[in-house]
């Protein structure tokens, strides 16, 4: 029999509303199974951790193939809005919780979130950008670090 996962660290690399949900379930069924969580936040993804942009993700409608839309019609004004409503409604279905209360929730169970150093730097962004609960800026090298001796999966 393989052993237990004891720790995890998920790199969230995409600041949409599909690019940010499945980090953060996989996160918080991490979590709750008591496997110790790191969630590394990169480029778009930092808009997940960013309480300005975090509530107003979007689902990507254009050239999205598992949406099953021709991208034309992804395109047209206002899908995206829609599309993203449908989903969000679907989630409250399915009792998610807005973004913004997940990446809280995901804090308040234990998890560590990170956010790239580099990618920081690139946007212009400084700590005060981001939620309370960021446990800080990371390198690469000082992710790795930490992901040592567990998984790494990248969503």
């Amino acid at each position: 029999m393989a052993d237990a996962i004891e720790k995890v660290s998920i790199i969230i690399s995409k600041g949409s509303f599909e690019g940010a949900y499945p980090g953060l379930i996989m996160a918080n069924g991490a979590r709750m199974e008591g496997i110790e969580v790191n969630v590394f936040f990169t480029f778009f993804g930092l808009d997940v951790i960013n309480p300005a942009r975090n509530a107003h993700l979007q689902v990507a409608t254009v050239g999205n193939p598992g949406l099953h839309i021709p991208t034309v019609v992804g395109a047209l004004p206002g899908v995206s809005s829609l599309v993203t409503h449908q989903m969000e409604k679907k989630m409250e279905e399915l009792d998610m919780p807005p973004i913004p209360e997940f990446v809280q929730l995901l804090a308040d169970s234990g998890a560590q979130l990170y956010a790239c150093k580099a990618s920081v730097e690139m946007f212009d962004l400084t700590r005060e950008d981001f939620v309370e609960d960021l446990a800080g800026i990371a390198t690469v090298g000082e992710f790795y670090a930490m992901a040592a001796g567990g998984q790494i999966i990248f969503t």
